[in-house]
């Protein structure tokens, strides 16, 4: 008998349009990842409705990032897909690692603080506040090994360590402790208006990103847009944070690495490298957009892709959730 492999898990919200961040920090990992791995990849959909959504538009936006998973490259014959609601031992875990969480550990999540963007907390929801046990219920259902997420959310699997080892020193051993797989470049790609601040679906200038479905002319016109450093050297460097940020886009889709981008474009200007790196983007987006119509027509074919999942997850993650409740005397 082979090794066996080890599990990943990870999900993506179905919250606006997803962008070229997105697909450096996540779903092109996931391509990467289905060959060696036994992947569990889920739209997270009761995650997004911590904060209003429409719902007459949710349902669609919903159906649209699973598209865009599978016109990237995931092949549902090698991973689970699945959404998450369609799982509701996802809810029902996070219940009952809500009873072992505290408040001081979800008040310390710094996206709690990102997302309340200075609102008064007694204005929040809970939802919002609690999001990170829910996370990682959606995480230890499944005993992932590994979670591809960015350095942001790497508080996140700190605290599902956290909780699962809680759990097992208290109950027994229940769940598997898993650990973030957080790639070395790429990783976190920031806005092309703003190299301080990470790459956002919720960002409110449409510049400030570019989505998976922009058309080249706009492809273009958002690079060409893209904001630089002082002096005019190509190079990499904490005191050149946009021009990085570019080269780090530019290295990631094309392979080739950042010394060699900076040698490339030695003594050229930022028109001609930015021309440079909108036809690279063009070249990634164009296959994905093509696949991405294809699925746009075939609405069953996701409705199946969506079913076989959740058939697939459901025993799964019915399993632990029958092992957590027998523990706590449930």
């Amino acid at each position: 008998m082979g090794k066996e492999r080890k599990r990943v898990l990870s999900g993506i919200q179905a919250t606006g349009n997803l962008h070229i961040g997105n697909y450096i920090g996540a779903l092109r990992q996931f391509i990467g990842l289905q060959d060696g791995y036994d992947c569990h990849f889920f739209v997270a959909d009761l995650h997004a409705i911590t904060v209003p959504q429409d719902p007459k538009e949710y349902a669609s936006r919903i159906r649209n990032a699973v598209n865009i998973h599978l016109a990237c490259g995931l092949d549902p014959d090698k991973i689970t897909l699945f959404r998450q609601s369609d799982v509701p031992a996802h809810a029902e875990l996070a219940w009952l690692l809500n009873t072992i969480a505290t408040m001081g550990e979800l008040k310390r999540m710094t996206q709690f603080k990102d997302k309340a963007g200075g609102k008064a907390e007694a204005s929040l929801g809970v939802g919002l506040f609690d999001y990170p046990v829910l996370m990682a219920a959606d995480i230890l259902l499944y005993q992932a090994d590994l979670v591809p997420v960015g350095e942001d959310q790497k508080q996140h699997i700190e605290l599902t360590r956290d909780l699962a080892e809680r759990f097992n020193r208290r109950f027994g051993k229940t769940f598997r402790v898993p650990k973030p797989m957080i790639p070395k470049l790429g990783a976190r790609v920031m806005g092309l208006d703003d190299p301080s601040a990470k790459m956002s679906k919720s960002a409110e200038t449409e510049g400030s990103r570019i989505e998976l479905t922009d058309p080249e002319d706009v492809v273009r016109r958002k690079v060409s847009r893209a904001v630089t450093d002082s002096g005019s050297d190509i190079t990499s460097g904490k005191d050149k944070p946009a021009v990085s940020n570019l080269l780090t886009i530019m290295s990631t889709l094309s392979g080739d690495g950042v010394p060699t981008l900076e040698k490339r474009f030695s003594g050229k200007g930022y028109k001609e490298f930015k021309e440079a790196l909108a036809d690279v983007i063009v070249t990634t987006l164009r296959p994905i957009q093509r696949t991405l119509e294809e699925l746009e027509g075939n609405p069953s074919y996701v409705d199946e892709v969506l079913e076989k999942g959740a058939a697939k997850a459901r025993p799964e993650a019915e399993k632990t959730l029958a092992a957590a409740k027998s523990a706590m005397g449930l």
